[in-house]
């Protein structure tokens, strides 16, 4: 089976979907691994390196996409490179299938087996496959960093012979991978730390990293199967928003992460809670990508709004970008190794499985997600 791994060409990304250590775990599975040239260059790994871990080198990106029997990369395909891709070829990437309609229909008229890693069930089997996970928590670390290198004032406490320096104070709204990665990352760096989360459930991990956990009373809320937030009501988001208003005053960094699976993020900050910031306080939005949680934040754009900083990065992962790619080149292998028939020596699409069941997107010709399914006809 011809595996080819195409180079990422989206302006700005540095990081790379498959690195040497992984690429000769599939030569191991006996795939005929092709890889584009200059594919992890941008991390420092040059193609003498891929070659030493058994893949061929191509310089013709237009020949690896019409005979690749699977195509990975980290990106989604551009349109006019889906049309290259023959019948029947799996292509495995991030997707964003929800935002991405068109894409979807592109990849169905061409008949392709389409796999959106991030729709990979979050079970315990999949976990070293769940590259929103991996990415997530570089994403967590780099706004904690960001926030410190942004901020007009050091993080720790110092005791000095020019007087005592009071911490930092941090805010982390949502407790997911990104935020528990952010909350960790400010208290490493000698910050206050406190947290918020519509789930109860979380408290426990915000304390076991030596933050506090702001109590704010919702009344019945929860998580989904999958471990994320359900939506509020109005009437809840008014009252959230109220305790959050009091935290964020109190606060010289804000660091917000709260997305909602196959939908717009939720706005948890707005211009009056921001008026009430103290100024040269930090904001990093780190759902700027899918909406923002922040009002007025700009993608890729620093704001200033009543001498508060409001930081709209993207892409917080490929900031670290070897380390991002490591671990999602990782993902990427044990995807493909866990459904690799070593005997066949090929990919088994095993649409009894309940990992593709939930990755799967398109196939022969057909939208065969059941979710996206749900999601996209509402």
């Amino acid at each position: 089976m011809r595996i080819a791994v195409i180079k990422e060409s989206y302006p700005g990304e540095r990081r790379v979907p498959l690195i040497p250590a992984t690429a000769e775990k599939l030569v191991k599975l006996d795939a005929e691994l092709l890889i584009e040239s200059g594919l992890g260059l941008s991390c420092r790994f040059t193609d003498a390196e891929y070659e030493k871990a058994g893949a061929t080198v191509s310089t013709s990106r237009r020949e690896l996409l019409q005979s690749a029997d699977m195509v990975l990369r980290l990106r989604k395909p551009p349109a006019d490179e889906i049309e290259l891709m023959k019948k029947g070829c799996i292509h495995v990437s991030y997707l964003d299938p929800f935002n991405e309609a068109e894409l979807v229909e592109l990849l169905r008229r061409a008949g392709i087996s389409a796999v959106s890693l991030e729709m990979i069930p979050r079970s315990t089997v999949a976990q070293k496959m769940d590259v929103l996970s991996s990415q997530a928590n570089i994403g967590g670390y780099a706004a904690a960093i960001l926030a410190a290198e942004h901020l007009d004032k050091i993080f720790p406490m110092m005791t000095t012979p020019a007087g005592t320096i009071k911490p930092a104070r941090v805010f982390v709204i949502g407790v997911g991978v990104a935020g528990l990665q952010a909350i960790a990352t400010a208290k490493r760096l000698g910050a206050v730390v406190e947290a918020f989360d519509t789930r109860p459930v979380v408290e426990e991990q915000v304390k076991s990293l030596g933050a506090k956990f702001v109590k704010i009373d919702l009344g019945e809320t929860g998580q989904t199967k999958d471990g994320y937030a359900k939506a509020l009501t109005p009437e809840q988001l008014a009252v959230q928003k109220e305790g959050m208003a009091k935290a964020c005053a109190r606060a010289d960094v804000v660091i917000t992460t709260a997305q909602l699976f196959g939908r717009r993020a939720p706005r948890l900050i707005d211009q009056n809670m921001l008026a009430g910031m103290r100024p040269g306080s930090v904001l990093i939005d780190m759902a700027v990508e899918s909406g923002g949680n922040i009002e007025g934040s700009e993608l890729d754009t620093i704001i200033e709004v009543s001498g508060v900083k409001v930081i709209g990065f993207g892409n917080l992962p490929g900031r670290f970008a070897e380390t991002a790619s490591q671990m999602y080149s990782a993902n990427i292998g044990n995807f493909v190794e866990h459904f690799w028939d070593k005997q066949a020596k090929v990919f088994q699409l095993n649409r009894n499985d309940e990992i593709i069941k939930g990755a799967l997107i398109t196939h022969e010709g057909e939208i065969v997600s059941e979710m996206y399914k749900s999601i996209a006809n509402k």
